[in-house]
Protein backbone atom coordinates (compact mmCIF):
# COMPACT_ATOMS: atom_id res chain seq x y z
CA UNK A 1 0.00 0.00 0.00
CA UNK A 2 0.89 3.54 -0.74
CA UNK A 3 1.77 5.73 2.40
CA UNK A 4 0.07 8.77 0.33
CA UNK A 5 -2.03 10.45 3.61
CA UNK A 6 -5.37 10.93 2.86
CA UNK A 7 -6.65 13.58 5.37
CA UNK A 8 -10.49 13.78 5.93
CA UNK A 9 -11.12 17.60 7.64
CA UNK A 10 -14.85 18.12 8.31
CA UNK A 11 -15.72 21.62 8.97
CA UNK A 12 -17.65 21.47 12.59
CA UNK A 13 -20.01 23.69 12.71
CA UNK A 14 -24.12 24.37 13.39
CA UNK A 15 -26.85 22.93 11.32
CA UNK A 16 -27.72 24.31 7.95
CA UNK A 17 -25.68 27.66 8.32
CA UNK A 18 -26.48 27.89 4.47
CA UNK A 19 -29.87 29.09 5.66
CA UNK A 20 -28.00 32.19 8.02
CA UNK A 21 -29.82 31.26 11.58
CA UNK A 22 -30.09 33.97 13.63
CA UNK A 23 -30.40 31.21 16.39
CA UNK A 24 -27.84 27.91 15.79
CA UNK A 25 -28.43 24.91 16.73
CA UNK A 26 -26.14 21.60 17.11
CA UNK A 27 -28.31 18.64 16.93
CA UNK A 28 -25.64 17.44 14.06
CA UNK A 29 -23.31 16.56 17.20
CA UNK A 30 -25.46 13.07 17.35
CA UNK A 31 -24.94 12.08 13.93
CA UNK A 32 -21.37 12.05 13.87
CA UNK A 33 -20.29 8.48 15.79
CA UNK A 34 -21.97 7.15 12.54
CA UNK A 35 -19.21 8.87 10.52
CA UNK A 36 -16.62 8.39 13.06
CA UNK A 37 -17.24 4.32 12.84
CA UNK A 38 -16.85 4.38 9.37
CA UNK A 39 -13.91 6.14 8.79
CA UNK A 40 -12.16 4.15 11.85
CA UNK A 41 -13.36 1.00 9.27
CA UNK A 42 -10.85 2.28 6.72
CA UNK A 43 -7.96 3.25 9.15
CA UNK A 44 -9.07 6.90 8.58
CA UNK A 45 -8.49 9.78 11.02
CA UNK A 46 -11.02 12.74 10.35
CA UNK A 47 -9.69 16.31 10.94
CA UNK A 48 -13.00 18.06 13.40
CA UNK A 49 -12.22 21.75 12.03
CA UNK A 50 -14.35 23.31 15.46
CA UNK A 51 -16.38 26.27 15.56
CA UNK A 52 -17.84 27.94 18.57
CA UNK A 53 -21.13 26.87 19.19
CA UNK A 54 -19.94 23.02 18.51
CA UNK A 55 -16.88 23.80 21.04
CA UNK A 56 -19.96 24.80 23.32
CA UNK A 57 -21.65 21.95 22.70
CA UNK A 58 -21.45 19.22 25.53
CA UNK A 59 -22.59 16.35 23.54
CA UNK A 60 -19.92 16.96 20.37
CA UNK A 61 -17.60 17.71 23.50
CA UNK A 62 -17.85 14.24 24.71
CA UNK A 63 -17.72 12.68 21.59
CA UNK A 64 -14.78 14.49 20.51
CA UNK A 65 -12.87 13.50 23.54
CA UNK A 66 -13.19 9.69 22.86
CA UNK A 67 -12.07 10.12 19.69
CA UNK A 68 -8.79 12.07 20.91
CA UNK A 69 -8.54 9.74 23.37
CA UNK A 70 -8.53 6.86 21.08
CA UNK A 71 -5.64 8.64 19.00
CA UNK A 72 -8.79 8.05 16.20
CA UNK A 73 -8.95 11.56 15.41
CA UNK A 74 -8.06 15.42 15.43
CA UNK A 75 -9.24 18.97 16.55
CA UNK A 76 -8.80 21.67 15.00
CA UNK A 77 -9.93 25.67 15.04
CA UNK A 78 -12.45 26.71 12.20
CA UNK A 79 -13.50 30.15 12.48
CA UNK A 80 -16.32 31.78 11.74
CA UNK A 81 -16.13 35.53 12.74
CA UNK A 82 -19.83 36.64 12.93
CA UNK A 83 -20.71 34.52 16.12
CA UNK A 84 -17.22 33.49 17.49
CA UNK A 85 -16.38 36.03 20.70
CA UNK A 86 -15.96 39.06 21.44
CA UNK A 87 -19.20 40.26 19.13
CA UNK A 88 -18.45 43.49 17.11
CA UNK A 89 -21.03 44.55 15.03
CA UNK A 90 -18.75 45.03 11.25
CA UNK A 91 -22.74 45.50 9.07
CA UNK A 92 -26.10 46.19 9.83
CA UNK A 93 -26.64 42.50 10.19
CA UNK A 94 -23.71 40.11 10.60
CA UNK A 95 -26.15 36.95 10.84
CA UNK A 96 -27.16 37.50 7.18
CA UNK A 97 -24.22 38.85 5.43
CA UNK A 98 -21.69 36.50 7.46
CA UNK A 99 -18.87 38.56 7.11
CA UNK A 100 -15.51 37.46 6.74
CA UNK A 101 -12.77 37.40 9.90
CA UNK A 102 -10.32 39.01 7.29
CA UNK A 103 -12.59 41.89 7.05
CA UNK A 104 -12.52 42.92 10.77
CA UNK A 105 -10.47 45.69 12.34
CA UNK A 106 -6.93 43.87 13.46
CA UNK A 107 -7.23 44.30 17.35
CA UNK A 108 -10.81 42.14 16.95
CA UNK A 109 -9.56 39.53 14.89
CA UNK A 110 -6.32 39.12 17.25
CA UNK A 111 -9.38 38.53 20.09
CA UNK A 112 -11.48 36.81 18.34
CA UNK A 113 -8.66 34.37 17.21
CA UNK A 114 -7.31 33.85 20.75
CA UNK A 115 -10.45 33.70 22.29
CA UNK A 116 -11.51 30.82 20.05
CA UNK A 117 -8.26 28.94 20.65
CA UNK A 118 -8.36 29.41 24.72
CA UNK A 119 -12.18 27.39 24.48
CA UNK A 120 -11.11 24.99 22.38
CA UNK A 121 -7.95 23.92 24.12
CA UNK A 122 -10.03 23.91 28.03
CA UNK A 123 -12.69 22.26 25.77
CA UNK A 124 -10.12 19.88 24.79
CA UNK A 125 -6.91 19.79 26.97
CA UNK A 126 -5.07 19.40 23.93
CA UNK A 127 -3.18 22.43 22.30
CA UNK A 128 -4.13 23.41 18.85
CA UNK A 129 -1.77 23.22 15.80
CA UNK A 130 -4.65 22.66 12.76
CA UNK A 131 -7.11 25.71 11.58
CA UNK A 132 -9.22 26.41 8.60
CA UNK A 133 -10.06 29.73 8.23
CA UNK A 134 -14.54 30.25 7.89
CA UNK A 135 -15.25 30.76 4.47
CA UNK A 136 -12.30 30.17 3.06
CA UNK A 137 -10.86 33.79 3.76
CA UNK A 138 -7.27 33.66 4.78
CA UNK A 139 -4.32 35.90 4.14
CA UNK A 140 -0.94 36.86 5.51
CA UNK A 141 -2.11 39.01 8.18
CA UNK A 142 -4.34 36.50 9.62
CA UNK A 143 -1.80 33.50 9.00
CA UNK A 144 1.20 35.84 11.41
CA UNK A 145 -2.01 35.95 13.79
CA UNK A 146 -2.34 32.21 13.42
CA UNK A 147 1.25 31.62 14.04
CA UNK A 148 1.27 33.97 17.28
CA UNK A 149 -1.30 31.44 18.94
CA UNK A 150 1.14 28.13 18.30
CA UNK A 151 -1.24 27.06 15.24
CA UNK A 152 1.30 25.21 12.54
CA UNK A 153 -0.78 23.86 10.05
CA UNK A 154 -3.37 25.43 7.39
CA UNK A 155 -6.01 23.84 4.82
CA UNK A 156 -8.04 27.44 3.90
CA UNK A 157 -6.41 27.27 0.56
CA UNK A 158 -8.80 25.92 -2.44
CA UNK A 159 -6.59 26.02 -5.57
CA UNK A 160 -8.63 27.39 -8.79
CA UNK A 161 -11.17 28.77 -6.77
CA UNK A 162 -11.91 32.33 -7.18
CA UNK A 163 -13.97 33.39 -3.86
CA UNK A 164 -14.10 37.64 -4.96
CA UNK A 165 -18.06 36.92 -6.35
CA UNK A 166 -18.75 35.60 -3.16
CA UNK A 167 -19.42 38.60 -0.43
CA UNK A 168 -19.33 38.84 3.07
CA UNK A 169 -19.12 42.67 4.19
CA UNK A 170 -21.28 44.36 1.49
CA UNK A 171 -19.28 47.43 1.14
CA UNK A 172 -15.84 44.76 0.82
CA UNK A 173 -13.99 42.96 -1.72
CA UNK A 174 -15.36 39.32 -1.32
CA UNK A 175 -13.25 36.35 -0.48
CA UNK A 176 -9.94 35.42 -1.30
CA UNK A 177 -8.57 34.59 -5.51
CA UNK A 178 -6.84 31.06 -4.96
CA UNK A 179 -6.59 30.72 -8.58
CA UNK A 180 -2.52 30.48 -8.98
CA UNK A 181 -2.10 28.89 -5.62
CA UNK A 182 -0.12 25.29 -5.18
CA UNK A 183 -1.97 22.34 -4.96
CA UNK A 184 1.08 20.34 -2.74
CA UNK A 185 1.75 20.91 0.27
CA UNK A 186 4.00 24.16 1.33
CA UNK A 187 5.85 26.17 3.70
CA UNK A 188 3.79 29.76 3.06
CA UNK A 189 5.27 33.32 2.50
CA UNK A 190 3.59 35.89 5.00
CA UNK A 191 4.19 38.52 2.34
CA UNK A 192 2.27 36.35 0.11
CA UNK A 193 0.59 33.50 0.72
CA UNK A 194 0.35 31.68 -2.37
CA UNK A 195 4.32 31.63 -2.43
CA UNK A 196 6.39 28.99 -1.03
CA UNK A 197 8.47 29.91 1.48
CA UNK A 198 11.14 29.07 4.09
CA UNK A 199 8.81 29.91 7.26
CA UNK A 200 7.23 27.85 10.12
CA UNK A 201 3.27 27.45 8.62
CA UNK A 202 2.45 24.70 6.56
CA UNK A 203 -0.33 24.96 4.00
CA UNK A 204 -2.04 21.40 3.30
CA UNK A 205 -4.42 22.78 0.26
CA UNK A 206 -7.97 21.33 -0.44
CA UNK A 207 -7.59 18.64 -3.12
CA UNK A 208 -9.57 20.27 -6.21
CA UNK A 209 -8.69 19.44 -9.60
CA UNK A 210 -10.00 21.01 -13.41
CA UNK A 211 -12.53 18.91 -15.06
CA UNK A 212 -12.12 17.33 -18.52
CA UNK A 213 -14.32 20.25 -19.69
CA UNK A 214 -11.68 22.68 -17.81
CA UNK A 215 -9.13 21.48 -19.58
CA UNK A 216 -11.33 22.19 -23.16
CA UNK A 217 -11.35 25.38 -21.90
CA UNK A 218 -8.03 26.21 -21.35
CA UNK A 219 -7.03 24.04 -24.41
CA UNK A 220 -9.42 26.56 -26.84
CA UNK A 221 -7.86 29.69 -25.04
CA UNK A 222 -4.46 28.78 -26.41
CA UNK A 223 -5.46 27.91 -29.86
CA UNK A 224 -7.68 31.43 -29.61
CA UNK A 225 -3.86 33.31 -28.27
CA UNK A 226 -2.19 31.50 -31.01
CA UNK A 227 -4.69 31.85 -33.89
CA UNK A 228 -6.62 34.14 -33.45
CA UNK A 229 -10.59 35.03 -32.28
CA UNK A 230 -11.37 33.30 -35.40
CA UNK A 231 -10.84 29.99 -34.13
CA UNK A 232 -14.23 30.79 -31.93
CA UNK A 233 -16.34 29.57 -34.53
CA UNK A 234 -14.83 26.30 -33.99
CA UNK A 235 -15.62 26.32 -30.15
CA UNK A 236 -18.29 24.84 -28.40
CA UNK A 237 -21.47 26.52 -28.89
CA UNK A 238 -22.33 26.71 -25.86
CA UNK A 239 -18.90 29.17 -25.02
CA UNK A 240 -20.06 31.58 -28.08
CA UNK A 241 -22.14 33.91 -25.72
CA UNK A 242 -21.58 34.90 -22.57
CA UNK A 243 -25.02 33.68 -21.56
CA UNK A 244 -24.77 30.61 -22.63
CA UNK A 245 -21.36 30.55 -21.20
CA UNK A 246 -22.23 30.92 -17.70
CA UNK A 247 -25.27 28.57 -18.23
CA UNK A 248 -22.70 25.99 -19.20
CA UNK A 249 -20.41 26.46 -16.49
CA UNK A 250 -22.91 25.54 -14.40
CA UNK A 251 -24.09 22.39 -16.15
CA UNK A 252 -20.74 21.55 -16.73
CA UNK A 253 -18.68 23.23 -14.16
CA UNK A 254 -14.49 24.03 -14.61
CA UNK A 255 -13.71 22.16 -11.06
CA UNK A 256 -14.24 19.13 -9.05
CA UNK A 257 -13.55 18.95 -5.26
CA UNK A 258 -13.73 15.88 -3.18
CA UNK A 259 -16.21 16.99 -1.65
CA UNK A 260 -19.93 14.89 -1.61
CA UNK A 261 -22.62 16.58 -3.25
CA UNK A 262 -25.25 13.59 -3.06
CA UNK A 263 -24.57 13.27 -6.94
CA UNK A 264 -20.95 13.37 -7.81
CA UNK A 265 -19.51 10.14 -6.58
CA UNK A 266 -18.01 9.54 -10.09
CA UNK A 267 -16.21 12.55 -10.34
CA UNK A 268 -14.84 12.30 -6.26
CA UNK A 269 -13.19 9.22 -8.38
CA UNK A 270 -12.04 10.61 -10.96
CA UNK A 271 -10.23 13.13 -8.69
CA UNK A 272 -8.68 10.82 -6.57
CA UNK A 273 -7.88 8.31 -9.46
CA UNK A 274 -5.46 11.25 -11.43
CA UNK A 275 -4.32 12.23 -8.07
CA UNK A 276 -2.97 8.80 -8.11
CA UNK A 277 -1.77 8.08 -11.23
CA UNK A 278 -0.05 12.05 -11.14
CA UNK A 279 1.72 10.45 -7.79
CA UNK A 280 -0.17 12.91 -5.49
CA UNK A 281 1.74 13.81 -2.12
CA UNK A 282 -1.22 13.80 -0.38
CA UNK A 283 -5.38 13.95 -1.07
CA UNK A 284 -7.77 15.56 1.16
CA UNK A 285 -10.86 15.52 1.12
CA UNK A 286 -14.18 18.10 3.27
CA UNK A 287 -17.46 17.66 4.47
CA UNK A 288 -19.58 19.49 6.61
CA UNK A 289 -20.61 18.06 9.97
CA UNK A 290 -24.27 19.15 9.47
CA UNK A 291 -24.19 17.36 6.26
CA UNK A 292 -24.41 14.22 8.02
CA UNK A 293 -27.44 15.13 9.37
CA UNK A 294 -31.07 14.83 7.65
CA UNK A 295 -31.95 18.39 6.99
CA UNK A 296 -28.75 20.07 8.31
CA UNK A 297 -27.57 21.30 4.88
CA UNK A 298 -29.43 22.03 1.19
CA UNK A 299 -27.80 19.00 -0.18
CA UNK A 300 -29.20 16.42 2.32
CA UNK A 301 -32.74 17.66 3.39
CA UNK A 302 -33.97 13.79 4.16
CA UNK A 303 -32.94 10.18 5.69
CA UNK A 304 -32.96 9.21 2.10
CA UNK A 305 -30.33 11.45 0.86
CA UNK A 306 -27.59 10.58 3.87
CA UNK A 307 -27.82 6.86 2.90
CA UNK A 308 -27.24 8.29 -0.31
CA UNK A 309 -24.02 9.57 1.31
CA UNK A 310 -22.74 6.73 2.87
CA UNK A 311 -23.58 4.79 0.30
CA UNK A 312 -21.26 7.01 -2.08
CA UNK A 313 -18.98 7.28 0.87
CA UNK A 314 -18.64 3.71 1.20
CA UNK A 315 -17.24 3.50 -2.54
CA UNK A 316 -15.14 6.30 -2.30
CA UNK A 317 -13.18 5.33 1.17
CA UNK A 318 -12.87 1.72 -0.35
CA UNK A 319 -11.01 3.22 -3.46
CA UNK A 320 -8.83 5.39 -1.68
CA UNK A 321 -7.96 2.92 1.13
CA UNK A 322 -5.98 0.45 -1.63
CA UNK A 323 -3.55 3.78 -2.03
CA UNK A 324 -4.09 5.98 0.79
CA UNK A 325 -3.27 5.71 4.89
CA UNK A 326 -5.45 8.24 6.64
CA UNK A 327 -3.25 11.12 8.30
CA UNK A 328 -4.16 13.76 10.48
CA UNK A 329 -2.93 17.53 9.73
CA UNK A 330 -1.04 17.31 13.00
CA UNK A 331 0.79 14.21 12.01
CA UNK A 332 1.16 15.92 8.11
CA UNK A 333 2.67 18.44 9.71
CA UNK A 334 5.35 16.19 11.97
CA UNK A 335 6.51 14.87 8.63
CA UNK A 336 6.79 17.87 6.90
CA UNK A 337 6.44 20.20 9.16
CA UNK A 338 10.37 21.21 9.37
CA UNK A 339 10.60 24.24 7.09
CA UNK A 340 12.14 23.30 3.52
CA UNK A 341 13.91 25.64 0.72
CA UNK A 342 11.20 26.57 -1.59
CA UNK A 343 12.39 25.24 -4.35
CA UNK A 344 11.79 21.67 -3.17
CA UNK A 345 7.81 22.49 -2.66
CA UNK A 346 7.65 23.75 -6.19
Amino acid sequence: MSETPFIITIDTEGDDLWSRPREITTRNAEYLPRFQGLCERFGFKPVYLTNYEMAMSDLFVEFARDTLARDAGEIGMHLHAWNSPPLAPLTGDDFHFQPYLIEYPEAVMREKIKVLTRLLEDRFDQKMISHRAGRWAFNGRYAAMLLDEGYRVDCSVTPGVDWRGFSGDPGGNGGIDYTAFPGRPYHLDLSDISVPAIGPLLEVPVTIRPTPIEFLRRAMKEKIKTFGRGLLSAAPWAYCTPLLRRIANRALPALSWLYPSGNNLNAMLQVTRAARAESANHVEFILHSSELMPGGSPNFRNASDIERLYEHLEILFEDISTWCCGATLKEIHARLGKPRDPASQA
